[in-house]
C-alpha cells in the first residue's frame, strides 16, 4: 500500500505478554482498532505466562500471531524471539501495559523513510492520562546507568523545547520504539543477558557507536502505565529490580566504552556500586567495629537488607558474565565508528550522581575526582592524514595540502601526519610526522578513528578497502589524476598508456566506492566527481534521501593559502639569480613544469615582449620536483631548449633548478611583479585547480592566465588580471605588458586580490572538513545493517503470465524467433546460476 505516491513499509509490532493478559489484550485491541496505518503485522510473545493467557489473547484478538515461549525470556529475549519471526522491514516494540496514539506508527515510519541515517525512532511516552512524562529524552551516567530524563514530571511544567521538538537521543525507551529490522538483526537485537532493564539503553548506545542515529519524534506518541505488570510479581523490597539495574549498568558500560575510558570508569563504577548498596541498606563500617579497631569485637550477625544485598550480588553476577561480555566487547569495539567524546551531547549530564543519598553523594564526589572522570569523556578524536608525497622543506602541492589539513585539525583532535615516501628533514610540526611503508601503515590505521588520504594511498592500505572496515575514510580528490595522465603519458606506447590510465582510474574508483566523505577543489570538480559517483552507483536512493544536496558526502575544499600575509624572511629571486636587477619587471612561474602546461607559448611571448620591453624577466620557480618518485617530464627539457635556442636563458628567462623551500617561497613571490600560468585547451584544464595561483593571490600578484579553468573564471569575474586564449603568444605578450607596465591597472588588480585572498585562506578552505571531523559518520549507504524499508511485491499468477506474454511479443517484434531464443537462453542461465 502507499501513502500518496510513496509505498509504505510493513511494520511488525511486537508485544510481550507476561502475566498480564488483560493489559495485553487492551494493548493489542488498540493496535487493531486505533492505528492510522494500513500495513501492520501484529506479534505477541507469551513469555511463559502460565495459565490460559495465550489462548485468551488469541481468541480476543484474532489479528495477532501469538508466539509461545516455554521459558520466561524477559523483555529482551521475548522481543528477539518475535523479531526473528517478523516479516516487516520495521520493528515496533510496545509494552503490553501501553496504548498507542492513532499516529504512533505513521509518524515514526515517516521519519525512517525521510532520514536513512536514523536507525531507531524513540516515541514520546506519557503516563496513562497524558499529563505526566514517562519518556521525552534519555540520559546516561558515566557509570553506565541509563535513565529517562524528566520521567515523573508533570508535562505542563516542562519547557516545550524539551518535549515538542524532534532531536537525536542516545536511546529509545523499550516501552514504545521503532527500529529498522535489518539494523536490529545486524546488531544481534537486544542483549538477552540483560533480561530486562537497560537492554534498550544498550541497543541505542551500540547504534550510536556504529554511526546510526536514534531520533526522538514527539508525534509518535504512546501512553504507559509504568511497571504495571511488574508490580504484580515484584514488590519494591525484593531487590530484583535493583539487582538487574546494577548488573546491567556494569555490563553496558563494559561493552560499550573505549579502552581508555574503561580503564578508569570501570573500577570507579564498581566502587560506586558498592557504596550505593551500603547507602541503600544504611550499612556502615561501625557496625562491624571496623572504624576504630579497639575494644571488644562484636561477632553477632549484621542484618543486610535485600536491596543492599542485591547490589553486591549484581557485581558478583557481572563477574560471572565477564567471559561472554568480553566477546561482545570485542565485537562492539571493532565495529564502532564514533568516539566516547562524540556521544557526550547525547549523555546529557553524564556526571549526575543519580541517587540523593548522603553517603553515596560523598563517594561519588571522591571517585569522580580520584579517577579523573570529568576528563574521560573529553578524549580527543584520533585522525590520521596520509599523503603519497614527500614531506620535506621543499614540499609540493599534495604534501602542502596534507600538512595544512593536519595543522587545521590538530587543535581539536590528536593528529598524525604520515607520508609513504622516505622522510627527510620535515619542517617543525605541532603533531607527529612520520614515514611508513605499506606494512607500517597497519598500526597508525588501527590507532585512528578517521583516516584522510590522497592519491594512491588507499592501494597501500587494503584493510581500509575492506567493505566491512569500520574506519571513517575521507578521500581527498582535489587532483583528478586520470585527467592529468591523459596529457602526461602522451609519449608512452599506446598499450602502456592505456594500461596506466586504466590503473589510475581503478585507484580512483576504489576511493569513490569506499569513502565516507570526499573533498574536491572547485564547483567544476564537484560536478565532475558527482558524475563519477553516479556512474559507480554511489548516488543511491539511500544516500540521496539522507541528503539531496550531497554536501555531506562531497564538499568543495579548495587548496588554501596562509591566513597571515607573506613576510620577507630572507633573500628572494633578485638576490639569488644573476641577471635580474631591482628595476627589472619580473614574471613568476610558481610551481613545477608539467605536460599539461604550456610554458613554450610563454617563452615565445617573452621573446616577443622583450623586443619592446628589454627589462622583462621570466623566472621558473622550480624545475625539479621534490618528490623523487615523480618522473621528470620532457616538457621541462623542451622549455629550456627553446629558451636556449632563442638566446633568452640567463638574460630574460631564468630556470631555478631546485625547488624553493616551502617556508621561503614568499621571498621569491614578493620579488615578482606578476604571476603567470599557461596551459592547453583540453579536459584536464577544465577540471584543474592551479594551486600556484593561490600563491599569487597570497602575495598580491596580478595574474595572467590561459582561459579554460576555474581560476580563469575567477580572474575574469573578480578582475584580478588578464585572461588570454590558449596558445596565443601575441595575446599573452600583450597581457603581460599591461600587467607589468600599466601601473593603474596593476594597482587595481592588487586591491581586488586582497579581498579575494581572504576567501581562500586555509581556515576558510578547510571549514567543511573541520566540521565533518567534529561529528564524523559513515556515509548513509555504508551504515551497518542498512536495508530497504519497502520492497516490491513478487509478481505471481495471472500477472506473471501477462508480463511474460508481453515480453515474448516485444522480443519477437525486435528480432524475431532468434532474439526470443537468445533471451530465453539468457534467463535460463540466470536461473541456473541462482540455483547453483
Amino acid at each position: 500500500m502507499t501513502q500518496g505516491d510513496t509505498p509504505l513499509p510493513l511494520v511488525s509490532v511486537i508485544v510481550v505478554n507476561y502475566r498480564g493478559a488483560e493489559d495485553t489484550i487492551t494493548c493489542l485491541r488498540a493496535l487493531v482498532a486505533d492505528l492510522d496505518y494500513p500495513r501492520l503485522e501484529l506479534l505477541c510473545v507469551d513469555n511463559a505466562s502460565g495459565g490460559d493467557d495465550a489462548g485468551r489473547i488469541a481468541a480476543a484478538v484474532p489479528e495477532v500471531r501469538v508466539i509461545p515461549s516455554a521459558t520466561n525470556l524477559g523483555f529482551a529475549g521475548g522481543c528477539n524471539l518475535a523479531a526473528r519471526q517478523a516479516k516487516g522491514s520495521v520493528l515496533a516494540f510496545l509494552n503490553n501495559d501501553a496504548r498507542p496514539h492513532p499516529r504512533w506508527v505513521r509518524t515514526a515510519v515517516d521519519t525512517l523513510t525521510a532520514e536513512p541515517t536514523v536507525a531507531a525512532v524513540a516515541s514520546k511516552v506519557l503516563d496513562w492520562e497524558g499529563t505526566g512524562v514517562d519518556f521525552v529524552d534519555g540520559g546516561l551516567t558515566w557509570f553506565g546507568m541509563g535513565y529517562k530524563r524528566h520521567a515523573g514530571s508533570p508535562l505542563a511544567q516542562l519547557p516545550a523545547a524539551e518535549h515538542e521538538s524532534a532531536k537525536d537521543v542516545l536511546f529509545a525507551t523499550g516501552s514504545a520504539m521503532f527500529v529498522r529490522a535489518g539494523v536490529f538483526a545486524e546488531l544481534g537485537g537486544f542483549d538477552e543477558r540483560f533480561f530486562m532493564f537497560y537492554e534498550d539503553v544498550d541497543l541505542g548506545w551500540r547504534l550510536n557507536l556504529r554511526g546510526w542515529r536514534v531520533r526522538y519524534v514527539p508525534e509518535s506518541l504512546a501512553y504507559h502505565r509504568h511497571h504495571a505488570t511488574m508490580s504484580e510479581v515484584d514488590s519494591p523490597d525484593t531487590g530484583r529490580e535493583t539487582f538487574l539495574l546494577e548488573r546491567n549498568a556494569l555490563a553496558a558500560l563494559y561493552k560499550n566504552v573505549s579502552d581508555e575510558t574503561l580503564a578508569k570508569a570501570l573500577p570507579a563504577a564498581l566502587a560506586l556500586a558498592v557504596r550505593r548498596a551500603t547507602a541503600r541498606g544504611e550499612l556502615d563500617p561501625v557496625q562491624l567495629d571496623l572504624a576504630h579497631g579497639v575494644g571488644a569485637i562484636d561477632t553477632s550477625p549484621v542484618p543486610v537488607p535485600r536491596t543492599a544485598l542485591a547490589g553486591f550480588l549484581a557485581i558478583d553476577q557481572f563477574v560471572e558474565l565477564l567471559p561472554s561480555l568480553a566477546e561482545s566487547r570485542k565485537t562492539e569495539q571493532a565495529a564502532r565508528v564514533r568516539t566516547d567524546a562524540d556521544l557526550i551531547p547525547l549523555l546529557r549530564k553524564a556526571l549526575e550522581p543519580a541517587y540523593p543519598l548522603e553517603r553515596y553523594l560523598a563517594a561519588h564526589e571522591i571517585l569522580v575526582e580520584a579517577f579523573g572522570i570529568e576528563r574521560l569523556f573529553g578524549q580527543r578524536r584520533r585522525i590520521l592524514v596520509i599523503t603519497g608525497d614527500a614531506i620535506t622543506e621543499r614540499m609540493a602541492g599534495p604534501a602542502i595540502r596534507a600538512w595544512n589539513i593536519a595543522l587545521a585539525l590538530h587543535a581539536e583532535h590528536d593528529v598524525r601526519l604520515v607520508t609513504v615516501n622516505p622522510l627527510a628533514a620535515p619542517p617543525p610540526a605541532p603533531f607527529p610526522v612520520s614515514a611508513a611503508r605499506r606494512r607500517d601503515l597497519t598500526e597508525p590505521i588501527e590507532w585512528a578513528d578517521v583516516v584522510i588520504l590522497q592519491g594512491h594511498v588507499l592501494e597501500l592500505a587494503p584493510s581500509l578497502k575492506n567493505e566491512h572496515s569500520n574506519k571513517i575514510v575521507v578521500c581527498d580528490l582535489y587532483d583528478p589524476m586520470h585527467l592529468e595522465l591523459l596529457e602526461q603519458g602522451k609519449s608512452a606506447p599506446d598499450d602502456r598508456r592505456a594500461a596506466d590510465l586504466a590503473g589510475v582510474t581503478r585507484v580512483l574508483d576504489a576511493q569513490l566506492e569506499r569513502g565516507d566523505f570526499f573533498l574536491c577543489a572547485s564547483q567544476r570538480q564537484r560536478h565532475f566527481w558527482l558524475g563519477h559517483l553516479a556512474a559507480l552507483g554511489r548516488l543511491s536512493p539511500r544516500l540521496y534521501d539522507a541528503d539531496p544536496t550531497t554536501r555531506s558526502l562531497l564538499a568543495v575544499v579548495p587548496f588554501g593559502l596562509p591566513a597571515e600575509p607573506p613576510v620577507r624572511t630572507g633573500p628572494g629571486l633578485r638576490a639569488q639569480l644573476d641577471g635580474i636587477a631591482e628595476t627589472d619587471h619580473v614574471v613568476l612561474w610558481a610551481g613545477g613544469v608539467y605536460s599539461w602546461f604550456d610554458p613554450l607559448t610563454l617563452v615565445r611571448a617573452i621573446e616577443e615582449l622583450r623586443q619592446r620591453r628589454p627589462d622583462v624577466r621570466l623566472v621558473f620557480l622550480g624545475m625539479r620536483h621534490p618528490n623523487p618518485e615523480v618522473a621528470e617530464m620532457d616538457i621541462g627539457a623542451r622549455t629550456i631548449a627553446l629558451s636556449d635556442r632563442l638566446g633568452l636563458t640567463g638574460k630574460h628567462v631564468f630556470f631555478n633548478e631546485q625547488w624553493v623551500p616551502y617556508a621561503e617561497r614568499q621571498n621569491w613571490l614578493l620579488d615578482a611583479d606578476c604571476g603567470v600560468t599557461t596551459h592547453f585547451e583540453h579536459v584536464e584544464t577544465t577540471f584543474a585547480f592551479r594551486t600556484r595561483v593561490l600563491d599569487y593571490l597570497w602575495s598580491g600578484l596580478p595574474i595572467v592566465t590561459t582561459d579554460g579553468d576555474a581560476f580563469a573564471d575567477l580572474v575574469r569575474t573578480e578582475r584580478l588580471g588578464v585572461v588570454v586564449p590558449a596558445e596565443d603568444e601575441q595575446a599573452l605578450a600583450d597581457a603581460l605588458e599591461r600587467t607589468l607596465y600599466d601601473t593603474e591597472f596593476a594597482d587595481g588588480c592588487k586591491e581586488r586580490i586582497a579581498e579575494v585572498a581572504r576567501r581562500y585562506t586555509w581556515p576558510e578552505a578547510l571549514a567543511p572538513l573541520v566540521e565533518f571531523c567534529r561529528d564524523p559518520r559513515p556515509a548513509a549507504d555504508r551504515l551497518p545493517g542498512a536495508t530497504d524499508l519497502v520492497v516490491s511485491e513478487p509478481v505471481r499468477g495471472a500477472e506473471l503470465v501477462r508480463r511474460d506474454l508481453a515480453l515474448v511479443r516485444e522480443y519477437l517484434a525486435d528480432g524475431g524467433p532468434t532474439e526470443l531464443a537468445r533471451r530465453v537462453a539468457g534467463r535460463l542461465r540466470k536461473v541456473a546460476r541462482r540455483r547453483g
